[in-house]
């Protein structure tokens, strides 16, 4: 039995992200014109959005260390680009190790081990070739998990604040506008376009915090479960391994986890509560 050719998966372009805000974009303006024959430019003000944009990230800047902020910045990649990964390739390649260190010995596995691109999977496996216990190895793999789990989870609650500021300080930028329309109260004409005005920062506090930050922190969240639902895949092969089980043993407990990962949802699991009360 060969060995796999083990290739990086490629980033992609998460597609249901993008149509959910363009779905959620269009119906909003589209409703807006509609609606008394109103113009997309009635919404679009420099003015509000800076108000409401700048004041949401200073007070998020405020209340979070610099270094959280900028790794919840850099994970924006991953909630916006998907790597996907072949579950059923990743099966292939921990059978045909399951198949050589059965024949050979766990031992031989090192130099296949050294070309494993999964830095997790290549971890598991350098692990076990260098005879590390089970249980060690299994609470050393968990513990890189509800690691990896407790930093998404940390991430998550930036945009999760943002999305908490957000509405509050589009109130704020409509309290501005009114002021400002209170001084031309002579003009009532003036008066009813600034009103008008000064409401468009609160639509861009309740809009940010409903269609960018609150989702994106979910996203960020079931993508960290994807990973680790992954990763309990690739730790049970090689345990499966360690323990000198059938290959065809193997397949039929990795293939219930790959059910399991096509499958996802939000909802924690154990090792999830793990790891958030760890954060």
């Amino acid at each position: 039995m060969s060995t796999p050719k083990k290739t990086k998966p490629e980033a992609h372009l998460d597609v249901a992200a993008l149509l959910g805000v363009c779905l959620a974009l269009g119906g909003i303006l589209t409703g807006l014109v509609l609606e008394g024959g109103g113009v997309i430019s009635d919404v679009v003000k420099i003015t509000g959005a800076l108000i409401v944009f700048g004041g949401t990230a200073g007070a998020v800047m405020l209340t979070t260390p610099f270094s959280i902020v900028r790794s919840s910045l850099r994970r924006l990649k991953k909630v916006l680009f998907e790597e996907r990964n072949s579950t059923k390739e990743t099966i292939e390649e921990i059978l045909v190790y399951a198949g050589k260190a059965r024949k050979n010995g766990i031992v031989s596995l090192e130099a296949d081990a050294a070309g494993i691109n999964d830095p997790f999977l290549h971890k598991a496996v350098m692990l076990a070739v260098d005879g590390t216990e089970l249980q060690s190895l299994r609470s050393m793999m968990e513990l890189e998990m509800r690691v990896e789990m407790g930093d998404a989870d940390t991430d998550a609650r930036v945009y999760e604040a943002a999305g908490g500021y957000a509405p509050t300080i589009g109130i704020i930028g409509a309290v501005i506008g009114l002021i400002q329309v209170m001084k031309h109260l002579d003009d009532i004409q003036q008066v009813g376009h600034g009103i008008a005005v000064a409401f468009v920062a609160t639509i861009y506090g309740v809009a940010s915090a409903n269609l960018l930050f609150l989702p994106l922190s979910q996203k960020i969240r079931i993508r960290a479960l994807q990973s680790m639902r992954s990763k309990e895949l690739m730790l049970e092969g090689v345990i499966g391994i360690i323990e000198g089980m059938n290959p065809r043993l193997i397949r039929r407990k990795l293939e219930a986890f790959s059910r399991e990962v096509s499958h996802q949802s939000p909802a924690p699991t154990s090792t999830t509560a793990g790891a958030t009360k760890a954060a």
